[in-house]
């Protein structure tokens, strides 16, 4: 089973793309989504992550806004959420993967917004950077609800640039150019994907 691994800066469009995967019936894990899971209340990361961080548990789960301001601009607060969130998260990735490796998929995607900044593209056969613009990037993402210039910024110094995501990918992806265009790439990898799949297995 071959693994790629999806991943891009914050506005470039990744997870649209990893829907267009979905809908082509690739399985797709999503890192983000994983880690709202594990943030919910009974969620396996609330607790140490409220022992970690006093006050961020709000009614059961832990509170993503009162989190994000106390790690964002402080490093060392943030490998230590980190420390606690990521081991979780790969024990449900790893839960995804033989899940559908059993199942007989061809390939998966893994949707990872930090894959080159955890090492995460270490264990992928293949790397998607999704990007678009730095114009467009701008704009998608300071038009979202309750963001900020400084928010942003601080996101953006966390993550490896997008032209060296770039440089260390096997496959670019363009989301500045509309929705079919970026359809149409995605159905070419899928086909790309499989028929090195069937290769392998031959």
């Amino acid at each position: 089973m071959i693994i790629l691994g999806l991943t891009g800066s914050i506005g470039m469009g990744k997870s649209a793309t990893a829907t267009l995967f979905r809908d082509e019936g690739v399985p797709v894990y999503d890192a983000d989504a994983e880690v709202h899971a594990l943030y919910q209340a009974d969620g396996a990361a609330v607790d140490p992550v409220e022992a970690a961080f006093p006050g961020v548990k709000v009614d059961g789960a832990i509170d993503r806004n009162l989190l994000r301001a106390r790690v964002l601009n402080d490093a060392a607060a943030m490998k230590q959420l980190e420390g606690i969130v990521h081991p979780l998260a790969g024990q449900a990735q790893q839960k995804f993967r033989e899940a559908a490796k059993q199942a007989g998929a061809a390939f998966v995607v893994l949707d990872i917004p930090l894959l080159y900044e955890t090492g995460g593209f270490a264990y992928c056969d293949h790397v998607l950077v999704v990007s678009a613009p730095a114009e467009v990037q701008r704009e998608r993402v300071l038009s979202r609800p309750g963001m900020t210039e400084e928010t942003f910024n601080a996101i953006l110094a966390r993550q490896v640039p997008d032209a060296e995501k770039r440089a260390k990918a096997d496959f670019i992806l363009s989301t500045a150019h509309g929705f079919e265009f970026a359809r149409d790439h995605v159905r070419a990898i899928v086909a790309l994907m499989n028929r090195m799949s069937d290769e392998a297995g031959a």
